[in-house]
């Protein structure tokens, strides 16, 4: 079993999470192009990792594949960088795989710093739409099958892995575990929410903070809700969410930018600019 993490800008935390891994397991880092301090404490931390250094960056999913491929034994455990596995999280996943055969992703339960839990499942994407934004489900008691897990930590079976090779390449961030597990479940495997093995979650961990950041996320949100619509429900159901999006907007960035640049004017910046580039066929990187 092999342990796979990706990082990016992530100083603040890695020292926490290579601390917190399990011992004695491989570890193969994916490097995105980070210019603080983030591989040279991989390196005096743990210098038998597999450390993987890309100039430029290539998105999480690429990244990710990147690790995967480097990888080896039944089952990779894929982590981010700003989650810390508890005692005996690792175990008990591996536990809960003996007791689901049929499950090709088991993931933890996410805990926040403040001590509350993360909702690290949901229903398929498609049906979120259908349910109140602001709904608040109570913490799971026991193991679930979901239809979505989180990437931020997942034990992936090696066996779901062969059938289901990665994270699509076209994705460079955003929805690619939304994505992952839509073709999980289209190929006969559970993905299942294990109770009792618990990571806590930093959040924010794998991104740079700066203003283009900001941006750059809400670009890719954007693009990447597009193209997972367009590849599983058709070009119709695809323009029936970026016309709206390009409206709305549209109208909305002109005023926040002059009165809120740094957050919601950058935000709908993002956002308009992103469903326009996916609409005129460019790519995401």
């Amino acid at each position: 079993m092999t342990i796979v993490t990706v990082t990016h800008y992530s100083e603040r935390v890695i020292g926490e999470f290579l601390t917190h891994l399990p011992p004695g397991r491989p570890l193969v880092v994916t490097d995105n192009a980070s210019r603080d301090s983030t591989r040279d404490i991989i390196r005096s931390r743990t210098p038998q990792a597999t450390l993987i250094t890309n100039e430029i960056g290539r998105g999480f999913g690429n990244a990710a594949n990147q690790g995967l491929v480097q990888a080896t034994g039944d089952f990779i455990l894929l982590v981010n960088p700003d989650a810390k596995l508890r005692p005996d999280c690792l175990e008990r996943l591996l536990a809960a795989a003996e007791r689901y055969p049929e499950a090709g992703v088991l993931a933890p339960a996410l805990h926040t710093p403040a001590g509350g839990w993360e909702v690290s499942h949901d229903v398929d994407m498609f049906r979120r739409a259908e349910m109140s934004p602001k709904r608040t489900d109570p913490e799971p008691e026991g193991d679930i099958c979901a239809d979505y897990v989180s990437g931020a930590a997942m034990l992936v079976r090696r066996a779901a892995l062969d059938g289901v090779p990665g994270f699509d390449p076209a994705i460079f961030l955003y929805y690619e575990d939304d994505d992952f597990c839509i073709r999980l479940r289209r190929a006969g495997w559970c993905l299942v929410r294990v109770a009792d093995a618990v990571a806590d979650h930093v959040g924010g961990g794998s991104i740079k903070r700066s203003w283009d950041k900001h941006w750059e996320k809400f670009w890719h949100l954007a693009w990447s809700r597009l193209y997972i619509e367009r590849k599983y429900r058709g070009t119709m159901a695809m323009w029936l969410i970026a016309l709206p999006a390009l409206l709305r907007f549209g109208m909305k960035m002109p005023f926040y930018l002059l009165t809120d640049f740094r957050n919601k004017g950058l935000r709908d910046a993002g956002r308009f600019c992103g469903t326009l580039a996916y609409l005129i066929g460019m790519k995401s990187k």
